[in-house]
């Protein structure tokens, strides 16, 4: 494919995102915006059987951030948990297959930013609640 396939294929996502809007009794859920744009994305996801099983977006931004969000999205639903985990800043740049200007590096990144701190805030609060859990078990015995 030629950039300009790649160009209309983020235009395409853009217009018409794919996983736009939010999972109802999401397991995870967090929001951040580029301030030096004003782009926002809001990611929430459904985790099952250690699997990605539902993920969507909401915000609003440039076509770049956007597109991306949607882009990233299609490509993790119903991956295994250990795989996200792995999601690199490359891997996401892969997904774009354009290239990006370092003045909109932060508008392609913006959900894989989000859907990391996502995915770390939910991790904590496992954690916490585990260790919770432990000391209360503790005490009773």
């Amino acid at each position: 494919m030629n950039s300009v396939i790649y160009r209309e294929h983020i235009l395409d996502h853009y217009k018409n995102p794919q996983n736009f809007g939010i999972v109802e009794c999401a397991d995870i859920i967090h929001k951040e915006s580029n301030p030096l744009c004003g782009d926002e994305i809001e990611i929430s996801a459904k985790i099952k059987n250690n699997k990605l099983a539902d993920i969507k977006f909401r915000g609003h931004g440039c076509a770049i951030s956007q597109a991306a969000a949607s882009i990233m999205t299609e490509n993790l639903k119903g991956k295994p948990m250990e795989e996200i985990m792995r999601f690199s800043r490359e891997d996401m740049m892969n997904l774009l297959a354009i290239q990006i200007s370092a003045m909109r590096m932060k508008c392609a990144l913006l959900a894989r930013h989000v859907l990391n701190k996502a995915l770390l805030k939910n991790l904590n609060e496992k954690n916490n609640e585990n260790h919770k859990r432990m000391k209360k078990e503790l005490q009773n015995e």
